[in-house]
């Protein structure tokens, strides 16, 4: 829909969203009416360069033309059924995530928080029918973060800080270490521990990549102790790191993965992938879903997924990342560079702060997020090339020094 049609102005909107709508999200003053590829258009036609596309969603760029004609054909034979018949898009799906990835089985949700809750559901379930009624208890890492449902919410290691200041107890059942660090996650487990879970590049927390050390120091431990070992890729999963998912940059293999964002190319789907020991667990009626494994979203998916793999967009992140890192080095008041692929993070000096400065790049038309004090983050679509890093490079330098 575009402004013209409605009758409506700019500040139109703004006043209806202002009036009706439950605010809990730090508004950019501009209208967004129209997307395509590495680029969002306001109103009026004005072009912003898209380095969070939709939170590292839209990887094969906005509006995808695959994608969009997916969704379209789609939604013309089946918009909408429930779980209990056959679908042609899941199916095709499942298979294809499947055998992509090199797991065994998947369930469908609707977002990364409610695929880290089956995650957590499946874990405790396999640990207390495999092990006894105490075998419940998981470790997470300290400054991680999973969602904003309560189970998520209290895996999430930010304990009375961020997304659980307000909402009393968490779940019951977790414990937080230190991230990147094997012995302090060893001494955090007890005989009660099912799993560790962790993300394999925390976002939230930094942009803080998990070490070869730790990484595969956790999967070797999990098998020691009989423990799963849970990855959350919501955010790195499908080729946003340089592999099709983080895990493969470490030659390990979890037990259970979480999956969303980039996934769905735009719609809203989430997933979890489980070896086939682990998925029995769930069995009928443990755990549902209206929406999930929606026919469109799975279709969006499955061109998605298409246009990943056929265009090795991993291969172009780990490219671009290389690429747009050591140009972010060069930037006046830089303290380090951190990520993988194209999960970037800029840490500054104590005199630049993030806000700031992704407020600047605003005003200069690049979409940036902030995290904490100091740090700038982003996650831009998959297809850009240089010449996009470049400009980006340009507006972020020009805002720190209008800081400076």
């Amino acid at each position: 829909m575009k402004l013209a049609e409605t009758g409506l102005t700019a500040q139109d909107i703004k006043d209806k969203v202002n009036k009706y709508m439950i605010e809990t999200y730090e508004r950019f003053d501009f209208l967004a009416e129209t997307a395509k590829d590495q680029y969002i258009y306001d109103e009026k036609g004005e072009r912003y360069l898209d380095f969070y596309a939709g939170i590292a969603v839209n990887s094969a760029g906005s509006c995808n033309e695959k994608v969009v004609e997916a969704v379209v054909e789609q939604a013309k034979t089946l918009m909408h059924t429930f779980n209990y018949p056959y679908t042609i898009p899941q199916a095709l799906l499942a298979e294809k995530v499947c055998t992509t990835i090199g797991m065994d089985k998947i369930f469908f949700q609707n977002s990364g928080t409610e695929a880290n809750e089956a995650m957590i559901k499946m874990a405790r379930k396999y640990g207390i029918e495999k092990y006894g009624p105490n075998r419940y208890h998981i470790v997470t890492a300290k400054m991680g973060f999973h969602g904003r449902t309560f189970g998520s919410m209290s895996a999430t290691g930010q304990p009375g800080n961020g997304c659980q200041i307000g909402f009393g107890p968490m779940t019951y059942g977790f414990s937080y270490a230190p991230y990147n660090d094997l012995q302090a996650f060893k001494d955090a487990c007890t005989e009660n521990t099912i799993a560790i879970m962790v993300e394999p590049v925390q976002g939230e927390g930094g942009v803080h990549p998990a070490t070869q050390e730790f990484m595969k120091g956790l999967r070797e431990f999990c098998d020691e102790k009989g423990m799963l070992l849970l990855l959350d890729e919501v955010q790195t999963g499908w080729c946003r790191t340089g592999k099709v998912m983080s895990y493969m940059n470490y030659g390990v293999k979890p037990d259970i993965v979480s999956m969303a964002k980039a996934l769905g190319g735009g719609m809203p789907i989430g997933a979890i992938c489980a070896t086939a020991e682990v998925a029995k667990a769930f069995s009928a009626g443990s755990h549902g879903t209206t929406f999930g494994g929606h026919p469109v979203s799975c279709a969006a998916a499955l061109a998605e997924i298409d246009e990943l793999l056929n265009r090795d967009l991993a291969g172009n992140a780990a490219k671009m990342g290389a690429y747009f890192t050591e140009k972010l080095k060069t930037l006046p008041h830089v303290k380090e560079v951190r990520g993988q692929g194209l999960l970037i993070g800029v840490e500054f000096d104590d005199t630049i702060n993030g806000v700031d400065v992704k407020h600047e790049c605003l005003h200069r038309h690049l979409l940036i997020t902030a995290i904490g004090a100091h740090i700038i983050r982003m996650v831009p679509p998959l297809i850009i090339d240089e010449k996009d890093c470049d400009e980006a490079y340009e507006i972020i330098k020009a805002s720190v020094e209008s800081l400076s």
